[in-house]
């Protein structure tokens, strides 16, 4: 099973991107899914997470600008990043709890991260 992030770039302040994360391998299921971020000499903070019913929950200081949203039928979740700020430069990393069909309960599973640098 891996994770596969894409989507990251430089975008100027103000601007808007759209990370995708797909899940490949011997899944037999998926549960949560989210986002996270690392800004350089800080902690890893939750960007944002969804249930595979689709239930979302968000950092208190990125909600309204931020939106995820995921594909069953694709493995795979988003991260819509709107009005974005040079504060939200960061390495963004996908996460999933996963099931595959060799395991007996879910782990979880890392991206490789994917860079959103935002100039002012």
């Amino acid at each position: 099973v891996e994770l596969q992030a894409s989507g990251g770039g430089v975008v100027q302040s103000g601007g808007s991107l759209r990370l995708s994360c797909a899940a490949s391998g011997t899944i037999f299921s998926i549960n949560n899914m989210g986002w996270y971020r690392q800004a350089p000499g800080r902690q890893r903070e939750l960007v944002a997470r969804i249930t595979s019913a689709g239930h979302a929950n968000y950092a208190d200081s990125l909600k309204g600008r931020f939106t995820i949203s995921r594909d069953n039928a694709k493995n795979t979740v988003y991260l819509q990043m709107n009005s974005l700020k040079p504060e939200d430069t960061a390495v963004y990393y996908c996460n999933a709890e996963i099931r595959s069909y060799y395991a007996v309960g879910s782990a979880d599973y890392w991206g490789q991260g994917t860079q959103v640098t935002v100039s002012s």
